[in-house]
């Protein structure tokens, strides 16, 4: 583990101690644990949006679009 220092402002300080005790922590762990959080969900979204941009297909084409009066009529018929 490494330590750091973070500067916030005063206001977020506040809320950082009150919520720390809130959760029966330190401000360190708390911060750490946001952090950690933050990280693995900004993992998870990059993982999931490099599997839509590889996505290729649900299936496979036999030929060229349908125009938008195509598909409403086609049922109709």
């Amino acid at each position: 583990m490494k330590n750091v220092t973070v500067t916030m402002e005063d206001a977020v300080a506040d809320w950082a101690r009150m919520e720390a005790a809130r959760r029966n922590t330190s401000v360190s762990r708390l911060v750490g644990e946001l952090l950690a959080e933050k990280m693995r969900h900004d993992d998870a979204y990059e993982r999931a949006m490099r599997e839509a941009l590889e996505f290729k297909s649900w299936g496979t084409s036999s030929g060229p679009y349908l125009r938008r009066d195509e598909i409403y009529t086609r049922g109709k018929q």
